[in-house]
């Protein structure tokens, strides 16, 4: 029998593939569930959406941006994210000084599903979300997922309803993954990875980014065996030595092996450890620089909490050190101090590849070859890109709020055709031009082909009245006229093509 909590079936015996349509109109709402989880309708949601827990912050704790501020930084970022193969590849300094700064929230899930190469990967992948999500999946890990899907980030807003929209997004999400990449099944660092990247962008935009960070970032770290962890924790170690020397030989003293303290944070990305605005601070960097952050994070966590001998008194054996590292003093956490310090850290890529060489041959001299291998790990957004060249088309923003504009009338249409068909008609085609003969042709022009006259037709007295001049007056008056001698022969009678006494006085 499944147990009954206040009327209802327990979160874990109850399957978020079965749950009705009325069990979710009941439960999708905060004041139905947060009586279930303890809360009360009064609590405050922070900018965030947390309702409480260590993860909440209250006000003045954040760093507020000036709304002019935040505004200036909004328009450089959408005319970066409408050119963006030409930033990365070109300016991609100014683009990782930007991420510094902060992705302004209104655009930082599409800022980083672009810096992942999420945005790339969807487009080059179309409708292959949607294929996995219709599949059934494993029930091997259908079962794992559903009994953590509770866990994840229970005091945000977006995941306190027990089989709410956003715990069935994530079960999508992870049922995907298992079968997008069935040799790597599902682990259980990847839900509160995938569960940041759905408080900033949908299910699809989402798998595509877990895929990236799985693949690209951290490549091998929810692999069986968790080799790349292991790996990564003595790279880590290694580093602290350069960094800070006195942390580095009392946790060597302790024999404190680094998986102990750095597995949550790396395999999570610190999204469980710190307070939410420098997780997402954190997460700005990392998606453009890679996994160096991340180790910047860490060695920063380690030199705070065992970088002086003060400290060092507090913690005198293998417990107490532990017991330290779990409990980072919030000063060190906070988000202007973390970053200027993750700033001022003297590690980079190329430190990090050179030790993971050096490990890595320790590794197989020591235990053997890797029983699993990770593909090769990119290091920030930039060679991403250049590894995998995207098209154009796929950088095409796609809005995700579309508003539909009126199409103009038909009698606009008929009015604009009708008007044309008027132009088209004036614009008459041009007839062949008949030749006339010149009737005041020159002697030395050739006679014009003989042709028949045509009779001239009968004079009428309307004819003759309208011949007349205007300086006339009456007919009564008008004198018979006198006769001429005849004239010489000239050329004009000459042509066949002859004149009228009457038509050559009005044509001359």
């Amino acid at each position: 029998m499944a147990k009954i909590e206040n009327g209802r079936q327990s979160a874990d015996t109850r399957s978020i593939q079965t749950v009705s349509s009325t069990h979710l109109d009941d439960e999708s709402s905060l004041g139905s569930d947060s009586e279930i989880n303890g809360f009360t309708s009064d609590r405050q949601t922070d900018k965030y959406g947390f309702i409480g827990g260590a993860q909440q912050s209250m006000e003045g704790q954040t760093r507020e941006v000036p709304p002019e501020v935040l505004r200036h930084r909004e328009v450089k970022w959408l005319e970066m994210l409408n050119n963006w193969d030409k930033w990365i590849i070109k300016r991609f300094n100014k683009v990782r000084l930007r991420c510094q700064k902060g992705i302004p929230p209104a655009l930082r899930g599409r800022a980083w599903l672009y810096l992942s190469g999420g945005k790339m990967k969807k487009e080059q992948n179309h409708g292959k979300f949607q294929e996995l999500d219709c599949e059934p999946g494993d029930p091997k890990w259908l079962d794992v997922i559903e009994k953590d899907l509770h866990r994840q980030f229970p005091f945000h807003e977006m995941f306190v309803s027990r089989g709410g929209h956003g715990q069935q997004d994530l079960f999508r999400v992870l049922k995907a993954y298992t079968l997008y990449r069935p040799e790597e099944g599902y682990c259980q660092a990847q839900a509160p990875i995938a569960a940041v990247l759905l408080m900033h962008m949908p299910a699809e935009d989402a798998f595509w980014g877990l895929v990236q960070i799985c693949e690209k970032y951290l490549p091998g770290y929810y692999s069986p065996g968790l080799e790349a962890i292991q790996l990564d924790g003595e790279i880590l170690f290694a580093l602290l030595r350069r960094v800070s020397p006195l942390a580095y030989r009392h946790l060597e003293k302790h024999k404190i092996d680094p998986i102990l303290y750095m597995t949550e944070w790396f395999m999570c990305a610190f999204s469980r450890t710190l307070p939410w605005a420098s997780v997402l601070r954190v997460w700005d960097m990392f998606l453009c620089d890679g996994v160096k952050i991340i180790f910047r994070v860490g060695l920063v966590l380690l030199k705070c909490m065992l970088g002086t001998r003060e400290k060092l008194k507090a913690c005198q054996g293998q417990y107490e050190t532990m017991e330290l590292l779990r409990a980072i003093e919030p000063r060190y956490m906070q988000e202007g101090y973390l970053v200027r310090d993750i700033l001022e850290v003297p590690v980079t890529a190329r430190d990090v590849e050179r030790e993971h060489h050096s490990q890595l041959k320790r590794w197989k001299k020591n235990r053997g070859e890797l029983n699993f291998k990770s593909p090769p790990r990119m290091h920030g957004a930039r060679l991403i890109m250049l590894a995998e060249p995207p098209r154009r088309q796929d950088l095409q923003q796609n809005p995700t709020i579309v508003l539909e504009v009126p199409q103009p009338t038909p009698k606009l249409k008929k009015g604009k055709e009708e008007k044309k068909s008027k132009k088209r008609r004036s614009i008459k085609k041009p007839q062949p031009i008949e030749e006339i003969p010149n009737p005041y042709s020159l002697p030395t022009d050739p006679p014009p082909p003989p042709t028949t006259p045509p009779e001239p037709p009968p004079v009428s007295s309307s004819r003759t009245l309208e011949t007349v001049p205007e300086t006339e007056t009456d007919s009564t008056d008008q004198q018979p006229p006198e006769e001429l001698p005849p004239a010489k022969e000239s050329p004009l009678q000459q042509s066949t093509n002859s004149l009228s006494s009457t038509e050559q006085d009005t044509y001359l």
